[in-house]
């Protein structure tokens, strides 16, 4: 099998923005009416699916995508926790109608109700509803609600401790990714979210959060920020600080996807990070939805780069399939009772 570890619901129905249009509006003015989601049926899902996300898995010779709400439209930022707690709910059950509908080419992952100065442990309980009730293999966790300013604590906190105990307990991982940016020095897709996974692995390194945490995995998206292209940077920062180096202090824990771009990066990719830390991903559809003038095809066609490495059978097995399964068990879990 050929699984994308990052997929996003970027073509959902109109009527869940309309929805969030309205909820913000009466966050804005209470005056404003109470927003209700219109009916969204089996129809519209397949369609939206049948016609993007489905069509580009099949054209691009994979299989199965490993599937979350709009990354962009979770603005933690916007609202409260209240307003946080109900639009997660709304766009959590739309996932989860998606896997029901399309059980063999997606599986879920969920986002949850963060917002600003709210303990991360009040996320706890749509977690487990989503694990326990829909089945999800995983979630998405923004390491800053604040949209840009970073005014909360590092992911090395021990505030952030409590959900990280229940992600073990529940055998799920978590990808680390932030939403849209409401400061304006930051683009969102072109600067916030690479420099959130940037900033989230030196976290990471600065602090000593798997020593407390064996069984926690990571994923740190779009290739692993800049990361890869400063690895000499962090090792050498590791030993500045007196770490373990990065393979023992960080890379049992941590993976990188393939949300790279052009060729050039992804050798650099697999050059410097060891091929048990990479799972296949294209963020599908997601930050560069365009077609490459020099190449014809879509930048974010991921496969082609993957395939056009020189890799072991063994290890493209790897990047594909199996270290995908080894980080998600509980997508391993379902392809088996699928026999798959």
């Amino acid at each position: 099998m050929i699984i994308d570890c990052h997929g996003h619901y970027t073509t959902a129905p109109s009527e869940l923005q309309d929805f969030r249009d309205a909820q913000i509006l009466r966050f804005d003015d209470g005056s404003n009416p109470a927003p209700t989601l219109k009916s969204i049926s089996d129809d519209q899902i397949c369609e939206s699916i049948e016609n993007n996300q489905l069509k580009a898995l099949r054209q691009r010779g994979a299989d199965m995508t490993i599937f979350s709400p709009k990354a962009s439209a979770m603005a933690h930022h916007i609202g409260d926790e209240a307003v946080s707690k109900e639009w997660t709910r709304l766009n959590n059950d739309l996932i989860h109608r998606v896997v029901t509908l399309f059980p063999k080419h997606f599986a879920g992952v969920c986002q949850l109700p963060q917002s600003v100065n709210v303990p991360i442990k009040n996320s706890i309980e749509e977690l487990e509803r989503c694990v326990n009730e829909l089945g999800v293999v995983g979630c998405n966790l923004n390491p800053d609600p604040s949209g840009g300013h970073w005014s909360g604590r590092p992911l090395t906190d021990k505030s952030w401790y409590p959900f990280f105990e229940k992600l073990v307990e529940l055998d799920v991982p978590a990808m680390i990714h932030v939403s849209g940016s409401c400061n304006a020095n930051f683009h969102a897709t072109g600067a916030h979210y690479i420099n959130a996974d940037t900033t989230a692995f030196m976290q990471l390194l600065q602090g000593d959060l798997f020593t407390d945490f064996p069984d926690l995995r990571l994923i740190i998206p779009h290739g692993g920020g800049a990361v890869p292209y400063h690895w000499g940077r962090y090792r050498g920062l590791a030993d500045m600080l007196k770490k373990p180096k990065l393979t023992e202090h960080v890379m049992k824990n941590v993976y990188f996807d393939t949300c790279v771009y052009h060729q050039p990066g992804i050798d650099l990719l697999f050059e410097v990070i060891d091929i048990d830390n990479i799972l296949f991903a294209s963020e599908m559809f997601g930050a560069v939805k365009g077609i490459d003038p020099e190449t014809g095809h879509y930048f974010d066609d991921t496969k082609r780069y993957v395939d056009a490495l020189d890799l072991s059978d063994s290890d493209r097995a790897k990047i594909y399939e199996g270290n995908v399964r080894r980080v998600y068990p509980r997508l391993n879990q379902h392809l088996q009772a699928q026999g798959l």
